[in-house]
């Protein structure tokens, strides 16, 4: 049995998210491995070093910061982040490499931006002929060191055309870039339940006949959602509100001429998209990749507050006619409008996107190591080296 690690970390919830769909899918089909999660975080910093000196961790710092709506400055930050991890650069391999000698994967899928070049680098060192994999789970990157890291014998898992064509543009061979067919999103927005949806709708004291959005801004919820509710106080509505208590509070609180649900951190969350008409939200890949599988025309926003590697996603529901994207929520109102009196327009577009990343990325990492297994017994090296397909 061969050793996969997935490695993810927390901020902003989606990576832990699309390593735990590839363990199911895995499972799922049987392949013959030992999948393994690891959080990023917790070998870099196992002792929480960091937490116990400022009270929070780093990604506690950046979820507050969604959850409160301030994502301006975060490019910035993110320019700040890359410098003190090319400043940490030699004791984040020296911590890595040990990580890889004691854990001796067959294989590593890097489903993290910005620590790539350390990652790849301490894994060649410790066990040279590993293959090493980046999943963008991002629409596309957001360059200079953010996925893609320039002159890398590595593969790259790349979910877009966009970000096929920025791998060709760093250089990387047509045998080291692997194209999906979307974003990976759970298994189970792709079985075909029978839900009543009159039935559960009246179940969250909804109307059952009545237009319904869905309004989520990922697994901590933000403060625009008291302005998205206050604006479709008309409207029913089904609010998520992740971990963020205070806000679900304040939304239960608010007056509405519409019913609506107001719930905290859902796990099940294609049910609710099942009750619902249209999505509301931020841009983010796994939202909206979960709301195009499930027929939800889209309400989005860019403007100078949309996080830096979101920015290429609301352009890919405009080039993808799936919904509507404003320059802010203040026209929500009307836009709503527009998007249910355009709803068969924007449901003929979602038809013709078939999203099986969650499928193909299992497949594609079973060539990877059949091909590393090929080229070891070649060379009489550990399976896994790419360096005949970069050159």
């Amino acid at each position: 049995m061969q050793a996969i690690e997935l490695i993810y970390f927390n901020a902003g919830g989606g990576h832990r998210a699309t390593a735990q769909a590839i363990e199911s899918v895995a499972a799922e089909l049987n392949m013959p491995w030992d999948v393994r999660l690891v959080d990023l975080s917790e070998v870099l910093d196992p002792r929480d070093a960091f937490r116990n000196a400022t009270g929070f961790g780093l990604e506690d710092f950046y979820n507050g910061r969604l959850a409160r709506g301030l994502s301006f400055g975060l490019r910035q930050e993110l320019r700040l982040l890359q410098g003190l991890i090319r400043l940490g650069h030699k004791p984040i391999v020296a911590r890595l490499r040990r990580h890889w000698l004691r854990s001796a994967p067959d294989l590593v899928v890097s489903l993290v931006p910005n620590f790539n070049r350390p990652l790849y680098e301490s894994l060649a060192a410790a066990l040279p002929g590993v293959p090493y994999v980046t999943l963008l789970t991002d629409f596309a990157d957001y360059p200079p060191h953010f996925w893609i890291e320039k002159g890398q014998a590595q593969h790259l898992i790349c979910g877009t055309a966009a970000a096929v064509e920025q791998a060709r543009a760093c250089g990387y061979p047509q045998g080291l870039i692997h194209a999906t067919s979307g974003m990976i999103i759970r298994p189970a927005f792709y079985r075909g339940i029978d839900v009543d949806r009159r039935a559960a709708r009246r179940k969250l004291g909804l109307d059952p006949d009545r237009p319904t959005g869905l309004v989520m801004f990922g697994g901590h919820g933000a403060s625009a959602m008291l302005d998205i509710a206050r604006r479709l106080a008309d409207t029913q509505l089904i609010l998520v509100c992740g971990h963020n208590r205070a806000l679900t509070r304040r939304l239960r609180a608010m007056p509405s001429a519409a019913p609506r649900a107001v719930l905290e951190f859902a796990a099940e969350i294609q049910h609710y998209m099942r009750l619902s008409d249209f999505f509301v939200g931020k841009p983010g890949p796994g939202a909206l990749s979960e709301a195009v599988q499930l027929r939800l025309p889209v309400i989005v926003t860019l403007n100078s507050g949309t996080r830096p590697q979101e920015r290429y996603n609301a352009q890919w529901v405009r080039e993808n006619n799936v919904g509507l994207v404003l320059s802010n929520f203040r026209g929500i109102h009307s836009a709503a409008r527009e998007l249910y009196a355009r709803r068969r327009e924007f449901m003929a577009s979602m038809e013709r996107i078939h999203n099986q990343a969650v499928f193909e990325v299992p497949r594609i990492l079973e060539q990877i190591l059949h091909a590393g297994r090929r080229c070891g017994r070649a060379h009489g090296a550990r399976p896994g080296g790419v360096a005949a397909v970069w050159h």
